[in-house]
């Protein structure tokens, strides 16, 4: 598990990115230097992916944003939680993601 990313906080995206949803791709635009891979101008998610970031809505954990995904998916709710703890830590360490101000 990362170190850290904690299932009770809260993750909402960066100031410094757009993300739209693109004939439903997720795309995520950075709008300063520093923000995603330096190669990369554009950053899209894979289907579990878009499920995830859909829910960082500001106001559901991860640990809610996991639990409703285990509802919706036959995997294993470890499992399931271990996804989305590996993307959201990819996408901070990526300065895409920060944990909700005042959270």
């Amino acid at each position: 598990m990362d170190a850290d990313i904690e299932l009770n906080q809260i993750y909402v995206p960066s100031d410094d990115i757009v993300a739209r949803d693109i004939e439903g791709e997720v795309i995520i635009v950075p709008l300063v230097a520093g923000i995603g891979d330096m190669e990369d101008e554009l950053f899209s998610l894979n289907d579990t992916g878009k499920d995830i970031w859909r829910r960082l809505d500001g106001k559901a954990t991860l640990a809610g944003v996991a639990n409703v995904l285990v509802a919706e998916y036959s995997a294993p709710p470890d499992e399931i939680e271990r996804d989305v703890i590996g993307l959201v830590g990819e996408l901070v360490r990526r300065k895409m993601l920060v944990v909700k101000p005042g959270a």
